[in-house]
Parts: structure tokens; sequence; C-alpha cells
């Protein structure tokens, strides 16, 4: 029975190849969501290992942050851009689980962020999380929280307001339309903690920017962000 099963898969897996969710070429038998070729050659931006990278750069002199991160360089058309497509809007929320813990790995060795108390997801509007049916940044959350050793707070961090999307907005647009978008609902919680926000794709900040602020106003919090990937 066992070898009839194992004949039919393969004949499945011949007509409806499972595709890498990055390249779009046809799967091994032991490969899951991601070729061996991509997860080993996809553009990895080294952050970790870049105390003053450009996603730390992009914040000076507006939050202050005891490190920062993204895990992939993102560029139009290219492989990451079809892996956050299948992520985010083809309902393949387990990929944000194996990023988090390809990022999970990396930042293990940056003792910053091995001193991380909580990762708090950047959270969706209750009507963006209905229609999409899953908060991707909190999948990656969850991914990077296994290899942390860290907890995720996922419902501590709220988004108040539905914003209007930011694809086609300017920065300073983009950061008007944040503001007084995000509040916390148990600051005595995260006093005196390191906090690690995570998002999806950063590309001007004004998302996490906003969270920080919020998030910075409870005494002795320190902050550090991690993404996926960096829109250059």
């Amino acid at each position: 029975m066992k070898l009839q099963h194992g004949y039919l898969a393969d004949f499945v897996s011949l007509l409806f190849p499972e595709l890498c969710a990055a390249c779009k070429e046809s799967l091994m038998a032991n490969e899951q969501l991601i070729c061996t070729d991509c997860l080993y050659n996809l553009p990895f931006t080294n952050f970790h290992l870049q105390a003053d990278n450009i996603v730390a750069r992009q914040f000076w002199g507006k939050i202050e942050l005891e490190s920062a991160y993204a895990l992939y360089y993102f560029t139009k058309g290219g492989k990451i851009q079809n892996l956050m497509h299948q992520f985010k809007y083809k309902g393949m929320h387990e990929i944000g689980n194996l990023l988090g813990n390809i990022a999970g790995e990396q930042l293990t060795k940056n003792e910053i962020f091995n001193a991380v108390d909580y990762i708090i997801p950047v959270p969706l509007h209750k009507k963006r999380l209905k229609q999409r049916g899953f908060n991707q940044s909190a999948c990656f959350a969850t991914g990077l929280a296994q290899k942390l050793n860290a907890a995720v707070e996922d419902d501590n961090l709220a988004r108040a307001i539905a914003t209007e999307t930011q694809t086609h907005k300017s920065r300073f647009a983009r950061f008007e339309n944040m503001q007084e978008v995000f509040t916390v609902k148990n600051p005595d919680k995260l006093i005196n903690k390191h906090i690690l926000l995570v998002d999806d794709i950063i590309t001007t900040g004004s998302t996490l920017e906003a969270c920080g602020l919020q998030l910075l106003k409870i005494p002795g919090l320190k902050l550090s962000i991690a993404t996926i990937a960096y829109a250059e």
C-alpha cells in the first residue's frame, strides 16, 4: 500500500509539480517551499554583521535603535519579490516561518539580538487581517522566536486606524499617513524590556518609525528592528 501511495504521489507531482516560491522552478522530492539553490543564493544583506548598515542609517535622528536588520535585498522583478508575493497574497504563510528561522540563525550570531525579550510584529488593522487571513509579520516573528529564545507579543501593539495604501506615496506622505495609527495596550509589560519590532519589507521606514515612536514612550524600553527584506 505504501509503495502504491508513493507511486501515486510521484505521478501527481509529475502532472502538478510544486514550484519554488522564489525562482518558480520545480522542487525536488526533498525540497519544500524554496529550492536548495535559492536558499543559499538569494540576495542576503549580512546586515547582522554591520552595525551601521543601510537600515540602521535610515532611522538615524528619527528613533533610537539598538540595532537594525533586514535578511534580503528586495529588487523589483527579482526572486525576493516572487517570494513575498507568494507569501502575502497566495496564502503561503509557512514561508514567513521559514524565513524567520533563517533570519534567526543569523541573528543568534549578534549579541544585541540575543538579548531581545519580546518580538512584536507590526500589526494589521482588523479589517485587513480578516481579508488576508493572517499577519505576514507575525509569521516572520514566530520563526524568529524559535531561534532567538524570545516570546512573541502579538496583541499588545495595535493598529487603531486603517490607513490608505502606502505604495505610491512619498516618504513624507507615508509618515503623515501613519501618525497616531498605533497604540500600545499594555505598556507596563514592556517597561525596561528589549523589543524586536518586525515587519516584512522596509522601504521608507515610516511604518516602523511610527510604531517605534509609540513603543519608545515606555520607560526603559530598548528597541531593535528586523525585516525580511530591504527595498533598495
